[in-house]
């Protein structure tokens, strides 16, 4: 009882990234079992964050909507006019929160699967930095976990520079939703977002950007090591034109936390995933995990950050120089992958493929 009122005290005070592990200090014998008690705990951290994703902003629009409509429309109005005077934080560098970022409930989002961050070089503050994150998977769980949060220590493993993981932007159009990936320093993968980023908001920043994007996550499946960066050359010409640095990161075990039904190019199904794509800006997969479906499965995720490609400031970059980069790019990640691949769980047989 005296853990549970001090972990109680602690959330008043403002640590309630504490209570979780206050509660786990109680006497073993009020638990049926830690270790399941972990592992549930584990599950719950995962479900929100999915949960968050897919649902979070149809709800709270829906809720907004239905405020409005009753004797508390007043909550609704103000609320409204704050989003419309905020709207363009989002492209401004947001509005992260080192708390939010350091919540207890990230590391057992992190130990679910596990998850983990493994650094190969130095960055310098002095820099700014485009970070190609691949693959996709499904929910980018990898991505996520490593920069979006502190789970797996990226400002300690990276002193001095701060990491922005770019998404949809139209996540950013739902209240309640953009304040959450917001604060976990999450932007909206567009030109001005990542502009401000890179020239109006000093150094020692690094964009994450998820190149493949939702063409890729219509292939992720487990085993399957498949990128799509052949034609993707947008990221390139932004470093060039900003001055920052490529660095290639690859998620080994990203593709493995769910498993999809692949349709077959050609067939009706696909060619409606590709309009949906088009129209939505993600791409609607068919896919199941663990348990009751949506919950992955437990499977490690090993994120390395590779060695930072330099890249000089041209503002208007030839196709040649952009062609130069790319290629560049393309073998850094060809041998990031190789030399980690047997680390991780694959075969020396094993190749990247390139789409």
């Amino acid at each position: 009882m005296k853990t549970i009122l001090a972990a109680y005290s602690g959330f008043i005070k403002g640590t309630g990234s504490s209570i979780l592990s206050a509660l786990q200090d109680l006497p073993s014998g009020l638990w049926p079992c830690t270790s399941k008690m972990e592992k549930h705990l584990q599950v719950i951290s995962v479900m929100q964050w999915v949960i968050s994703f897919l649902a979070l902003g149809a709800a709270c629009t829906a809720l907004l909507i239905y405020i409005f409509c009753t004797d508390c429309w007043l909550i609704a109005a103000i609320y409204i006019a704050w989003l419309i005077f905020d709207w363009n934080t989002p492209k401004q560098g947001g509005r992260r929160s080192s708390w939010v970022r350091n919540w207890t409930v990230w590391t057992y989002f992190r130990d679910y699967f596990p998850i983990r961050l493994i650094k190969t070089h130095d960055l310098l503050p002095s820099r700014n930095y485009i970070f190609g994150y691949h693959p996709h998977g499904i929910f980018c769980f990898g991505g996520f976990c490593n920069f979006g949060t502190e789970a797996t220590g990226f400002s300690k493993k990276f002193p001095g520079i701060k990491p922005s993981l770019a998404t949809l932007a139209g996540n950013f159009r739902f209240p309640i939703l953009r304040d959450y990936l917001m604060s976990g320093g999450i932007c909206p993968v567009n030109r001005n977002s990542i502009d401000y980023l890179l020239s109006q908001n000093g150094t020692g920043n690094a964009v994450i950007i998820v190149v493949g994007g939702a063409a890729e996550s219509l292939q992720c499946t487990p085993g399957l090591n498949s990128v799509t960066l052949k034609n993707r050359k947008g990221f390139v010409r932004l470093a060039l034109r900003k001055g920052a640095d490529l660095v290639p990161v690859y998620s080994f075990g990203e593709n493995d936390a769910y498993k999809q039904v692949i349709f077959d190019e050609g067939t009706v199904w696909r060619s409606l995933q590709k309009k949906l794509q088009k129209m939505l800006g993600f791409a609607p997969c068919l896919f199941f995990g663990s348990s009751w479906g949506i919950v992955p499965f437990s499977k490690p995720i090993t994120t390395i950050v590779g060695e930072p490609i330099t890249v000089p400031k041209i503002e208007d970059a030839s196709e040649e120089a952009v062609d130069l980069y790319h290629a560049m790019y393309i073998k850094s990640l060809q041998c990031l992958f190789d030399k980690y691949k047997t680390r991780f769980g694959l075969k020396e047989s094993d190749i990247l493929h390139i789409h």
